[in-house]
């Protein structure tokens, strides 16, 4: 007898005598992806769920308790519920289901798989029957889903909870943090119309390295060798790119070169980056609470970091007026920051700059903005996400100043299209030099910082400085 017949008999009920409850032949999905779970073992799970929780109440939120206490509790109440239902289960069975059951309330459900895996860079769910997962650059869609609205509500409370923020139909969107540092959009009814929507954008555990990005092609050996002088020589580096093209990725291995004797502070809306040296002051923005107030912007948070001594400021994003204060910031002394903006091109992302900028309510003349940002701003770095699902950088540019009206630029690398792509659908392309030596390897000589003469497309052989 299989565990649907043994339910039915176990509780004593035919399908027939209650047209709401559909027998587990009928309702097992016939197609893939399956809708929500009516299965004799998916019911089960939904209702010893929600008894599991009527029995821990407010234990579920006490922050006096520790996680490994937490889960003893929770595996003891939850055996007391499986014997409570008077269910013949086998072993296999138990264990899926105190698997799953352990998952909703100590992790994030049946997020908590996708989560586990390596190969899932991002996961995205589209209401609580609608679950899809990047993997190598492509989307899928996947069999997980949630039983309800309400456990799906439930998973998205739990992550922003953690973090002190709230959602509710006040504040009915969130941006929030993993404990593993991966980035957290939710965003639910009245807002959301298909049910609540949640992505996730994961980080590795291990962060990438300058050797990772080359070995995925995202950058060339040279290109790593140009950029890491540009960081020891204190440039001022915009790194530029569409969403999910691996800004942050980049950012992190960029701010790797920054030498161990400098004093970092990184200005977040999230804290996501993960720099690996000591001395780091980790500053992060706090929305309002729930009657409007004490919110403390990027904007402040930059303005703030100006008196707290630092090398190097590291700025996440820049998409408001806080890009001003970045540029003025840049202009005075605090050469070899680092930040990200939304951008298609070098030259939109300096576009984009003059817009952020105006955006702080300073009503400066466009000249006078064009000339902040090519003061400021020595190096553009562009993020492509290529067709294949590949994210490669496809420019390093130089900011060589004004000529006019109009912020001069010099590629020092391009990405090269024309090598096409292989049967797979791959591009073939690398980085190339364009040839054109930036006016600002000039520094390089005055520090006594060498490059190799490949760097820039030299015919000689040059001796790799560890890259490869």
């Amino acid at each position: 007898m299989n565990l649907a017949d043994r339910l039915e008999v176990a509780r004593g009920r035919q399908a027939v005598e209650d047209p709401a409850l559909p027998t587990a032949r009928t309702a097992r999905p016939t197609v893939p992806p399956p809708a929500p779970v009516t299965d004799a073992l998916g019911r089960l799970k939904d209702r010893v769920g929600k008894a599991l929780f009527e029995r821990m109440g407010a234990r579920m939120n006490d922050t006096s308790m520790g996680e490994d206490a937490l889960r003893a509790i929770v595996l003891d109440e939850l055996d007391a519920v499986v014997e409570e239902e008077n269910v013949p289960l086998s072993t296999e069975e138990r264990q899926r289901l105190t698997a799953d059951l352990a998952d909703d309330v100590l992790g994030f459900g049946p997020l908590q798989r996708l989560l586990d895996d390596d190969s899932v860079s991002e996961v995205m769910v589209n209401g609580p029957d609608n679950i899809y997962v990047e993997q190598n650059g492509k989307l899928v869609r996947t069999g997980a889903f949630f039983t309800s609205e309400e456990h799906l509500r439930r998973v998205i409370d739990r992550i922003v909870s953690r973090v002190g923020r709230r959602i509710d139909e006040s504040s009915p969107l969130v941006d929030a943090r993993l404990a593993d540092g991966s980035r957290v959009n939710a965003i639910i009814p009245p807002l959301a119309f298909s049910g609540s929507t949640l992505t996730i954008r994961k980080f590795s555990k291990d962060p990438f390295t300058v050797t990772d990005l080359i070995g995925f092609g995202t950058l060339s050996p040279e290109m790593a060798e140009l950029l890491h002088a540009c960081v020891d020589a204190r440039l001022n580096i915009i790194v530029s790119g569409g969403t999910g093209t691996g800004k942050t990725t980049l950012l992190n291995v960029l701010s790797s070169f920054i030498p161990e004797g400098e004093r970092i502070v990184t200005i977040e809306d999230a804290v996501e980056l993960q720099l690996q040296q000591d001395h780091v002051v980790r500053l992060e923005s706090r929305p309002p609470n729930i009657e409007g107030k004490g919110a403390i912007t990027i904007r402040d948070l930059v303005r703030n970091s100006l008196r707290m001594r630092p090398d190097r400021i590291v700025v996440g994003e820049c998409r408001g007026g806080e890009s001003l204060d970045m540029l003025q910031a840049m202009n005075t002394g605090h050469d070899g920051s680092l930040s990200t903006v939304h951008a298609n091109s070098p030259r939109d992302a300096i576009a984009r700059l003059e817009t952020l900028v105006l955006m702080a309510g300073m009503d400066l003349p466009l000249r006078a903005i064009r000339e902040q940002i090519a003061s400021a701003v020595d190096v553009v770095v562009q993020l492509t996400r290529l067709r294949d699902g590949t994210r490669r950088v496809t420019h390093v540019t130089e900011v060589q100043g004004m000529e006019g009206e109009t912020v001069t630029l010099q590629d020092a690398f391009l990405f090269d299209y024309s090598a096409g792509v292989d049967a797979a659908g791959k591009f073939l392309g690398k980085p190339v030099p364009t040839g054109v030596r930036p006016r600002f390897t000039e520094k390089f000589d005055d520090l006594g910082i060498t490059l190799s003469p490949r760097v820039f497309g030299a015919t000689e052989a040059a001796a790799a400085r560890g890259w490869q």
